[in-house]
């Protein structure tokens, strides 16, 4: 029998496929791994919220620390601070890279900036939580584009840019064209349960 990866645990103990190879899994044990898997349990409040925030820590890929600062800049836009938040963490590089359909999966995608494979305005950033603002424009470096894997992005292996992009797959280069509303962001979250958990 094969051990599930360590993505696909935590995909079952989240509830989400977090990675394509996550699916398959989850949709045949689509309960939290373990032996006690199978149990459901009474959640309390506290448990509801931990468990969104987690999920949503795991969909970007981010530390406690990075999720905290981008709760607390969304908390100072005066606006609604869970799509504040949300918007937040759509503009970081590597979720850029990703939604782009660069990157098959967010891991890849911070993969590929840590690797200084992505430029954000023509210049080299290896840094996956560089915020990008409308009007940037992100593209793979030169050298990189014969790499398999970008290639198979370039083909539209991963394509399904949101409306906020404006993406060139051929060319392997994206502009942000805008902020985007809350629906457009193809993340599963109820992100009034994260911004409870932070403002307990």
């Amino acid at each position: 029998m094969n051990t599930p990866r360590p993505k696909v645990r935590l995909s079952r103990r989240l509830g989400l496929a977090l990675t394509p190879k996550a699916v398959s899994y989850f949709e045949r044990r689509p309960y939290p791994p373990g032996e006690h898997g199978r149990k459901r349990k009474q959640q309390s409040d506290y448990s509801t919220r931990l468990l969104e925030k987690q999920r949503l820590r795991a969909q970007y890929d981010v530390s406690e620390t990075q999720l905290r600062r981008a709760f607390d800049r969304a908390r100072r836009t005066g606006g609604k601070t869970g799509e504040a938040l949300i918007q937040d963490l759509e503009s970081r590089l590597d979720a850029t890279v990703l939604r782009a359909g660069f990157a098959r999966t967010i891991y890849q995608a911070r993969q590929f900036v840590t690797h200084q494979h992505v430029l954000v305005n023509g210049r080299r950033v290896d840094r996956p939580s560089y915020r990008l603002r409308p009007g940037d424009w992100i593209s793979i470096a030169g050298k990189s584009r014969t790499k398999e894997p970008f290639q198979v992005a370039a083909a539209g292996a991963h394509a399904d840019a949101p409306a906020y992009l404006e993406v060139r797959l051929a060319d392997l280069t994206a502009r942000v064209e805008r902020v985007p509303a809350r629906e457009e962001v193809p993340v599963v979250c109820e992100e009034q349960l994260v911004v409870e958990y932070y403002s307990r």
